[in-house]
C-alpha cells in the first residue's frame, strides 16, 4: 500500500538519457509524482528525490550515467536517489556502488517506483521481493533476470514538449551481436491495441495533437497479445482527434508493404520514417546477425519513396564495428550515398561486454573510426540540406512547439522538415498550434527553414 502522505511537498529533480523511449518513461515517472504531490525541483532548488533513467547502448552511454549520478548527488545532498534504466539493470551492483544513491531499479521493477519509494521511506518491505545485496553496497538494488523481465509500464507522455510519446512496445528478441538491450530490457512484449487507443485519447482530451509511437522494436508488436502492428496503425488512426502520428524507428524487415501502403494513404500517419541500416555492407550485417541484407533495405526506401516522394528517412549507421574492413565501408558509404535517404544518425562501434561480437577477430582502430564517422555525417549534412532545399518556397503546415530557453520558437512539417519562426513572428500562443507558413531559405546553421508567415 502507497503512503501519499510521504509525498507531499517534496521536490524531485529528473536526469535522462538515451532513447525516446527513456524520455517517454521519465516523463511519466515525473506525472506518477506529480499526482501524488511532488513538484519539479527549479533551477537553484535542491531536491528531494532525484530519479536518473539511464542508457547503456555504448560505453560513452555508460560513462555519461556514472557522471550524471555523480553531479545529481553533488548537487542535491541528501536527496533520495533512484537510478533506473539500461545501465541500472546490466550494472546493478556497480551502480548500487556509488556514494549517494539510494535504490538501482531495474527494468522489472521501474514500473513500481511509487512503491518502492513509498516502502523505502516507511520502512516496509515490498511484499514478495527482497534487495540484492552483495559486499557492503550502500544501496539495495532491485534487478531481476532476462527471463524474468516481463513487465510493462504504460507511457504516453510529453514531458515539457508539445509532441505526445505513447509507448506501444518494449524488449527485443533479436539479439545483434553488438547489442545489450535486450538484456537490458527482456523479451519483447507489448500491451493491447484497446488500451493504446485509450492511452492516444486521453492524450486529444489534454489537447495532444501529435503523437509519436515509441518502443525498442514497435514492428515486433503484438508478441504478447497476438495483433499485428499494422492492426495497432490502423486503431490510432481512427482516433480523429489526433492529427498526427510518427513512428519511432523501424526495422527494415518489419517495414511491410502493407504497412508502408497504408501510411501512404492514412488520414494522420506522417510521411517520416526512421530505419536502422547500421552497415551497407552484406558482410558486416552478417556478422551483425541483422535479419535482412542491403538489396531488402533498398526496396524499402525505394517502395517509401515512390509512394511518398517527400518523405523524410532518417537512417541509423554503425561504423567501425568488429570486422568492418575498409572495403566494407566504403561498400556502407557507396550505398547510402547512392540512396535517396534523408537524414544519417552516425555512430562509432563500441565493445560492450557479454556481447558475441566480441569474438570477431577483425579490429577497428579508434582514429579509423572517427574517420569514417566524419566522412558519414558530411555525407547526412549534404543530403539533408538538399532535402530541405527542394521545399524552399512551398506552403507546409507546421505544429509549432514553445521555445527553450536561448533558442528559437520551432516546429516540424509533415515531413519532419524543422521550421523556425523570426523573434518578431514568436508567440507563445502558438504552441501547441498547426500553423500554415510559407518555407523561406535555411538558417544560418543549415538546421532549419525559416517561416514566412
Amino acid at each position: 500500500m502507497i503512503d501519499t502522505s510521504a509525498f507531499q511537498g517534496k521536490k524531485a529533480a529528473y536526469f535522462t538519457l538515451g532513447c525516446k523511449l527513456n524520455f517517454s518513461e521519465t516523463s511519466t515517472f515525473g506525472k506518477m509524482l506529480q499526482d501524488l504531490g511532488v513538484t519539479t525541483a527549479q533551477k537553484g532548488e535542491k531536491a528531494d528525490i532525484c530519479l536518473i533513467n539511464t542508457c547503456s547502448v555504448t560505453e560513452v552511454a555508460d560513462k555519461k550515467c556514472r557522471q550524471a549520478i555523480h553531479r545529481l548527488v553533488r548537487e542535491n545532498p541528501g536527496a533520495f536517489v533512484v537510478v533506473t534504466g539500461c545501465y541500472a539493470q546490466l550494472e546493478a551492483d556497480e551502480v548500487a556502488q556509488i556514494e549517494g544513491v539510494s535504490l538501482v531499479l531495474g527494468s522489472n521493477e521501474k514500473a513500481n517506483l511509487v512503491q518502492f519509494l513509498s516502502d523505502a521511506w516507511t520502512g516496509n518491505p515490498t511484499p514478495s521481493l527482497s534487495p540484492e545485496r552483495g559486499g557492503e553496497y550502500k544501496a539495495r538494488f532491485y534487478r531481476q533476470k532476462t527471463k524474468d523481465i516481463k513487465s510493462f509500464a504504460p507511457s504516453c507522455s510529453r514531458g515539457n514538449r508539445t509532441r505526445y510519446f505513447l509507448k506501444v512496445q518494449d524488449g527485443c528478441d533479436y539479439f545483434c551481436t553488438y547489442c545489450t538491450i535486450p538484456y537490458a530490457r527482456g523479451f519483447s512484449r507489448n500491451p493491447t491495441i484497446a488500451s493504446l487507443v485509450a492511452q492516444a485519447e486521453e492524450a486529444a482530451c489534454e489537447g495532444g495533437k501529435e503523437i509519436v509511437l515509441t518502443g525498442v522494436n514497435i514492428g515486433d508488436f503484438g508478441k504478447t497479445t497476438g495483433e499485428k502492428f499494422i492492426d495497432l496503425v490502423k486503431a490510432l488512426d481512427g482516433v480523429e482527434a489526433i492529427s498526427r502520428y510518427r513512428i519511432s524507428s523501424l526495422e527494415p524487415d518489419l517495414a511491410t508493404d502493407e504497412l508502408i501502403e497504408y501510411c501512404a494513404k492514412s488520414r494522420a500517419f506522417m510521411p517520416h520514417f526512421h530505419i536502422p541500416l547500421q552497415s551497407g555492407s552484406n558482410t558486416v550485417l552478417k556478422l551483425m546477425h541483422r535479419h535482412y541484407d542491403r538489396e531488402l533495405f533498398a526496396d524499402k526506401i525505394h517502395k517509401i519513396k515512390k509512394l511518398m516522394p517527400d518523405a523524410f528517412i532518417g537512417v541509423d549507421v554503425m561504423v567501425g564495428c568488429r570486422g568492418e574492413t575498409p572495403e566494407c565501408f566504403e561498400e556502407t558509404y557507396d550505398f547510402l550515398d547512392g540512396l535517396d535517404v534523408t537524414q544519417l544518425h552516425v555512430f562509432p562501434y563500441s565493445e560492450r561486454p557479454g556481447t558475441s561480437a566480441l569474438s570477431i577477430p577483425y579490429v577497428v582502430s579508434e582514429k579509423d573510426k572517427k574517420l569514417r564517422v566524419k566522412r558519414l555525417l558530411e555525407l547526412s549534412d549534404k543530403k539533408t540540406q538538399a532535402f530541405y532545399e527542394r521545399h524552399i518556397g512551398q506552403e507546409a503546415e507546421v505544429l509549432f512547439e514553445k521555445a527553450t530557453r536561448g533558442r528559437a520558437m520551432h516546429g516540424f512539417t509533415k515531413n519532419y522538415i524543422r521550421v523556425e519562426l523570426q523573434a518578431k513572428d514568436a508567440d507563445p500562443a502558438l504552441d501547441n498550434q498547426l500553423v500554415k507558413v510559407k518555407l523561406g531559405e535555411l538558417t544560418r546553421d543549415k538546421e532549419s527553414l525559416k517561416a514566412i508567415i
